[in-house]
């Protein structure tokens, strides 16, 4: 069922400031997708503010039109697409139970057949993700980012957003073997994240390898990877370098342009993405709200390639 999208054709200054302009519900039932905000950033290790993440990427969404300029296709067409609020969180300062509320919000859309693309928050909010998403059967990740993020526990937590994919993998809800780590950087103080994600059998592809191997490189890995499996997407913004994402917590030079991570994006059309995040944004620390736009544009990309999945699965 297409998606009601008048509220789209007004200037982009006006209305109420949901995902990409789209309907509001807390309906589920005719949903294909659902939008997301997951406002917490109870797991940082350095600067804090994705917390403030979903409601500027809602804000600067409005700038995303209909039609995708690569395909002319609009997403809207053929897929029922919601903005359905913020998982409700009451225990931010418990990182434990707020894991727990995630995954129990998500488990209500995962059952009612729903696809969640999601705008955090930090990245520990992946791992109570794909305690929905994955509940049933493994799944496979594509993992843009700085970092591993597969790190064990730090300052008394396990939950931490430089831990949510070793949790995952060790719950057996991603499979090592068919993950991908893309546009790993930065020095580290010990090597425990790379070295669980090497022996764990996750392909990591550290940016200074990504010259060598080019964006078609890439892409033509993760299609070899994943093949036909059920994919999660989880997109940090500071796997962009920071020229073009200075607002996150823990900035590392020398990522990836937004024109590379478009063209990477747009590679992966075709493939199974049953759900996704764009997670790190962090506006307090952002210039111009060019972080903020980069992660809406990112999520606008991503919606479309889920679409696309989902009319895929109808042929």
């Amino acid at each position: 069922m297409p998606t009601d999208t008048k509220a789209m054709m007004d200037p982009r200054f006006t209305g109420m400031p949901t995902f990409m302009r789209a309907p509001y519900t807390t309906d589920y039932k005719a949903l294909d997708i659902a939008m997301v905000g997951v406002a917490y950033d109870g797991g940082v290790s350095n600067r804090p503010g994705a917390r403030h993440g979903p409601r500027e990427i809602r804000n600067v969404s409005s700038m995303m039109r209909t039609l995708n300029p690569t395909t002319r296709t609009s997403p809207y067409d053929t897929c029922n697409i919601a903005d359905v609020g913020d998982v409700p969180l009451t225990a931010m300062y418990d990182h434990a139970k707020t894991t727990d509320e995630i995954a129990a919000f998500y488990t209500k859309l995962v059952d009612a057949g729903v696809r969640p693309l999601t705008a955090g928050g930090d990245h520990s909010i992946s791992y109570p993700i794909l305690r929905a998403v994955a509940a049933k059967e493994p799944v496979a990740l594509i993992h843009f980012d700085a970092h591993c993020d597969t790190w064990d526990e730090f300052q008394g937590s396990k939950f931490m957003h430089g831990a949510p994919f070793r949790r995952a993998h060790e719950d057996g809800l991603i499979m090592g073997e068919k993950t991908l780590q893309i546009g790993i950087r930065g020095s580290q103080i010990i090597p425990d994240g790379w070295d669980y994600s090497e022996a764990a059998g996750m392909k990591i592809i550290f940016m200074h390898q990504v010259e060598d191997i080019g964006i078609d490189g890439i892409v033509d890995m993760c299609r070899q990877t994943v093949g036909d499996m059920p994919v999660y997407l989880t997109f940090d913004i500071d796997g962009l370098d920071p020229v073009y994402a200075p607002g996150t917590g823990t900035p590392e030079v020398g990522g990836f342009t937004t024109r590379e991570a478009l063209s990477f994006l747009r590679g992966l059309r075709g493939l199974n993405i049953i759900g996704a995040d764009v997670v790190e944004v962090a506006p307090p620390f952002d210039s111009s709200n060019i972080t903020s736009l980069a992660g809406a544009t990112m999520m606008y990309e991503i919606l479309c390639l889920m679409t696309e999945a989902l009319k895929g699965q109808e042929k």
